[in-house]
C-alpha cells in the first residue's frame, strides 16, 4: 500500500485494529454479512444517543437532513444524480420493491428472466410473484454450465430472450448480478445491460456485492433498476442498501415496501401530475435505519485509512485470487475461474472441495459426530466454528462441493495458507 498520508494503516493482520474481531477470529467470509470498523459504528452510536435524546424532532427533522447528506455521498460515489437514489433496508428489499410495483399485464405473457445463479432469497421472490399473480407472469430460469466466458454468459441471456419471444411470450424483465453470491462470480453485468437496453427488456441489477468491490458508474451504466448493499464491502453498519431508479421509471415504483406515509393515491398524483420518489422512501416506517447515516462516514474512513477505492480494490482482488490458488494446491483441485478470469475480478473466490460425498439425498448428511443428522454444509461450517474459530461458507454446485472465501483489507496470504489446511482436514474427516 502506497500514500502519504500518516494515518494510512497497512492492509493485513495491522488493519484488524481497526475492528471488532474476537481473538483469534479469522473472518474469512466477509462477503455474507459484512463487518464495520469501529470508527463508522461510533458515528452510528453517536447518532443513537442523540436520537433517544430527543426522538421525535431527530426523527422526523433531524434524519431527513442527515439522510440526503448520506445519499449526496452515495450518488458522487456512484456517479449518479442525487434524486434517482434512495435507501433501503438490503438488496433483497430492493429487488422485492420493484418487482413487487410492476404490474403485469392480464393476458398472462410476461416473464421474468434470471440466471440459475440468482441469490436465493430473489429467485424466490420471483416465484412467489408467479404464484400470487395467478398466471400474469411467469418466471424463465437461464441455466448454463460454469465456468465459461463472459461472451457465453450474455449468448444465453439472447437465447432465453429469443425463445421467450418464439414461445409467444413476452420477456419484460431481466435480473442478474454484479456479482453472484454463491458461487461469487463476476458477472459481465455492463454488457448485459446493454442487451437488455437493445432488446427493450427492463434490467433490474442486484449489486448486492457491488459498491465497495467493485468500481460503478450509473450515469454509464443507466441501467432500469438497482440495488447494492453498503453493509457488504462499503463497511457501513447493518442494514444499509441503495436502491437506484432512474427518473424515467420512478412513476412505476408506487409504494415502498411496506406502504408508508410516501405513498400518494393515482387521484392526487395525477393532480400534481409527480410522484416524489425520493419523499416516499424517506420515511418507511419506524425502524432502526441509523445505518443510513453512516455511508459519507465510511468513503471518508475508506480513503484517510485505506487509501481509497483503487488501493482497497487491488489489495482484495490480488489477495483473494492468490489465496484461492493456494488453497486449491493444497486441497489438490482448482478454483472456479474462467481463462480470461474475469469471474475473479473481485473480493471473492471459490475453490472446488476434495469430497465424494453426494450433494443431495440421504447421502448428503453425517450421521454421526458432533452433528448428527447434519448436512455435509452444516457438519462443516459448524465444526469450523466450534474448531477452528472460523466461517467459511460450504455449498452444492453442479454436482460437487465447494468453498467461498473472501478476500478483505484486514487478512492476509497466511490467512489463505492456514484456511487450506484447515479444509484439508475436514474434508479428510468427512471420507473416513
Amino acid at each position: 500500500m502506497s500514500g502519504s498520508n500518516e494515518n494510512l494503516t497497512p492492509f493485513g493482520h495491522e488493519m484488524k485494529k481497526h475492528f471488532s474481531f474476537q481473538d483469534g477470529y479469522r473472518n474469512l467470509n466477509h462477503g455474507s454479512f459484512g463487518a464495520s470498523p469501529k470508527a463508522i459504528r461510533a458515528l452510528a452510536d453517536r447518532l443513537r444517543e442523540e436520537c433517544e435524546s430527543a426522538p421525535c424532532p431527530f426523527i422526523k427533522y433531524e434524519f431527513p437532513l442527515l439522510l440526503n447528506e448520506s445519499r449526496s455521498a452515495a450518488s458522487t460515489l456512484l456517479n449518479s444524480p442525487l434524486s434517482d437514489l434512495v435507501f433501503v433496508a438490503n438488496a433483497t428489499t430492493g429487488v422485492n420493491t420493484v418487482l413487487r410495483n410492476i404490474i403485469w399485464n392480464p393476458d398472462g405473457l410476461d416473464e421474468i428472466l434470471y440466471l440459475d445463479v440468482i441469490y436465493g432469497a430473489c429467485g424466490k421472490t420471483v416465484h412467489y410473484l408467479c404464484e400470487a399473480s395467478q398466471g400474469k407472469v411467469h418466471g424463465r430460469e437461464i441455466r448454463l454450465t460454469y465456468p465459461l466466458e463472459d461472451a457465453a454468459i450474455i449468448s444465453g441471456f439472447r437465447r432465453a430472450i429469443e425463445a421467450s419471444r418464439k414461445q409467444n411470450r413476452r420477456p419484460r424483465i431481466a435480473i442478474f448480478d454484479t456479482i453472484t453470491s454463491n458461487p461469487a462470480m463476476k458477472l459481465p453485468f455492463e454488457q448485459l445491460t446493454a442487451l437488455c437496453h437493445a432488446e427493450g427488456v427492463l434490467s433490474l441489477i442486484d449489486g448486492a456485492h457491488g459498491i465497495g468491490q467493485i468500481e460503478l458508474n450509473l450515469a454509464t451504466l443507466s441501467p432500469d433498476f438497482f440495488v447494492t448493499n453498503c453493509h457488504k464491502w462499503l463497511l457501513t453498519p447493518r442494514s444499509c442498501a441503495i436502491l437506484y431508479v432512474p427518473k424515467r421509471h420512478q412513476a412505476m415504483m408506487r409504494s415502498t415496501l411496506p406502504t408508508s406515509h410516501g405513498f400518494v393515491p393515482w387521484v392526487s398524483t395525477l393532480e400534481k401530475n409527480q410522484q416524489s420518489f425520493v419523499s416516499n422512501f424517506e420515511f418507511v416506517g419506524t425502524a432502526d435505519n441509523l445505518a443510513f447515516l453512516t455511508v459519507a462516514e465510511a468513503i471518508s474512513w475508506r480513503k484517510s485509512i485505506c487509501g481509497g477505492e483503487d488501493q482497497i480494490r487491488e489489495y482484495c482482488i490480488g489477495l483473494a485470487r492468490k489465496g484461492g490458488r493456494r488453497v486449491a494446491e493444497i486441497l489438490g483441485t482448482s478454483v472456479l475461474d474462467n481463462d480470461a478470469h474475469t469471474l475473479t475480478e473481485c473480493f471473492m473466490v471459490n475453490v472446488l472441495l476434495p469430497l465424494r460425498q453426494p450433494t443431495s439425498g440421504e447421502g448428503s448428511r453425517i450421521m454421526s459426530g458432533d452433528f448428527p443428522g447434519a448436512t455435509v454444509t452444516d457438519w462443516m461450517q459448524k465444526t469450523m466454528i466450534k474448531e477452528y474459530k472460523t466461517f467459511m461458507p460450504v455449498f452444492a454446485f453442479q454436482g460437487s462441493w465447494w468453498v467461498r472465501l473472501s478476500g478483505q483489507i484486514y487478512l492476509e496470504d497466511s490467512d489463505f495458507e492456514w484456511a487450506g489446511w484447515r479444509l484439508k482436514e475436514l474434508c479428510a474427516r468427512l471420507q473416513d
